[in-house]
């Protein structure tokens, strides 16, 4: 309003003070047409006898072609003919006059005696010959001129009212429109720092706001989603814990109540031990993932045969894939170049997406673990035939704590360790699934030299 206000005086000071300019303009040029033509006449028929006595004989003369007040005033500025009969006036502060008498049309605009609005005057010197003789001065009222002014200025300043209310009225509309949902989106957001992440934020209108308002709904939806996750991710990693540790205390209260045999001794040793070794798989895993998680996580890196780790993957896996009568097969080019990265953590990554894919593949399946070298960068694709990744979970399976709808999934956060390895190395890791036909998974690793 502060703006709107300041730019309307603005305005309106403009227009008024153009239009007084204007109609002051148009009055002089009317009054020095006027005693132009008047001068011309005393100069052409008059100017062979004295002032005085033109004066005396052809007066008349001065005043037939204008409606203004007339006065002839000799060079010592004294007036000697006045029309409506003023015979004195101080000529020294009358600068029309002064310029009249340098042979220069003067103008004056200022108050007189004799009238209650300002006058104008317009001042031009009588020649005869080359000689000034004197100073022909027209001088009229500005008030019918000022009349007009203040009219047209009424109108300016009623319009100027009239802009101010119409945009006073828009205004406090428009502020109405958006300080309400914005105080909205506040209450809403506040809510939400307190942690009521099921508050929402009504969106009224698709503008900006209403923009806003749906990032701020869709952030509290996924802090919901992720929340619940994480408490999804809690309780099965509490489940995952408790099998082996309740197959652990199961057979060590039993053997410690006795046993018959030295086979069921063995036996149960055998299944603690193996317990314990799931166990400590699924507690290196999760200080894996905090690490990560955590930004604490560094490469050690150092120069790697690549085909030396794909051999050894090839011996850890094979008797698990006859195990499991999984077709497993190992393809990769000859003279692969050497990097300069992390070989432990290369073996993890491809380790966890191999148990993956043997994990989902029935028996009879295949699993292709395949490697190439070109454009500065390693390939790794690993193939399997097993049950594959339904299409709404394919774009989530690399989140935190995601498992998916499937029961085999243990813990949520295998592939998102895998996607955290491949980052560090500046890679890429891409999955693409069919339901019931398999899944590929591509990684892409660039070669990287000492630094």
């Amino acid at each position: 309003m502060f703006i709107i206000v300041i730019t309307v005086l603005t305005l309106e000071i403009f227009l008024i003070n153009t239009v007084k300019q204007n109609y002051y303009k148009n009055l002089e040029s009317n009054l020095y047409n006027q005693i132009k033509m008047s001068t011309n006449l005393y100069y052409q028929y008059f100017s062979d006898t004295t002032l005085h006595e033109n004066v005396l004989n052809n007066v008349d003369t001065f005043w037939r072609q204008t409606s203004a007040q007339v006065q002839i005033i000799d060079l010592d500025g004294n007036i000697i003919m006045d029309s409506i009969g003023v015979t004195s006036f101080d000529s020294k502060k009358m600068d029309d006059v002064s310029k009249a008498l340098n042979g220069e049309m003067g103008k004056w605009i200022g108050r007189v005696d004799y009238d209650t609005e300002q006058v104008m005057a317009i001042s031009y010197p009588l020649k005869s010959g080359k000689n000034i003789v004197g100073v022909l001065r027209f001088i009229t009222s500005l008030r019918e001129v000022n009349k007009d002014i203040r009219q047209i200025s009424a109108v300016f300043i009623w319009f100027g009212i009239v802009v101010i209310i119409t945009s006073g009225f828009l205004s406090i509309f428009m502020a109405k429109s958006i300080i309400g949902p914005v105080k909205e989106v506040t209450a809403a957001a506040e809510k939400m720092a307190l942690g009521d992440f099921k508050a929402r934020s009504n969106k009224k209108h698709d503008d900006e706001i209403g923009k806003l308002s749906d990032t701020l709904n869709y952030m509290a939806t996924e802090i919901l989603k992720r929340e619940q996750l994480k408490t999804d991710f809690i309780s099965s990693v509490s489940h995952e814990l408790r099998t082996p540790l309740t197959s652990i205390k199961g057979w060590a209260i039993t053997l410690k109540q006795g046993y018959e045999t030295k086979e069921l001794l063995m036996d149960g040793l055998d299944i603690i031990e193996k317990e314990s070794d799931r166990l400590t798989l699924m507690v290196e895993e999760l200080l894996d993932f905090s690490k990560f998680v955590s930004g604490k996580i560094a490469l050690e890196k150092q120069l790697i045969d690549v085909t030396r780790i794909i051999e050894h993957i090839k011996k850890q896996l094979t008797p698990r894939a006859l195990r499991d009568q999984i077709d497993f097969k190992v393809i990769y080019e000859e003279n692969l170049p050497e990097t300069y990265s992390d070989g432990n953590r290369l073996k993890q990554l491809f380790i966890n997406i191999l148990d993956n894919a043997f994990t989902f593949t029935p028996s009879g399946g295949q699993v292709i673990f395949s490697t190439k070298y070109e454009n500065s960068n390693f390939i790794f694709s690993i193939e399997d035939t097993g049950c594959g990744i339904p299409e709404e979970d394919l774009p989530r399976v690399k989140e935190k704590f995601y498992k998916g709808k499937t029961s085999k999934s243990k813990n949520g956060i295998g592939l998102s360790i895998c996607d955290e390895i491949v980052s560090l190395m500046n890679g890429t890791l891409e999955i693409k699934s069919q339901l019931s036909k398999g899944t590929l998974v591509l990684i892409t690793i660039p070669l990287e030299e000492r630094e």
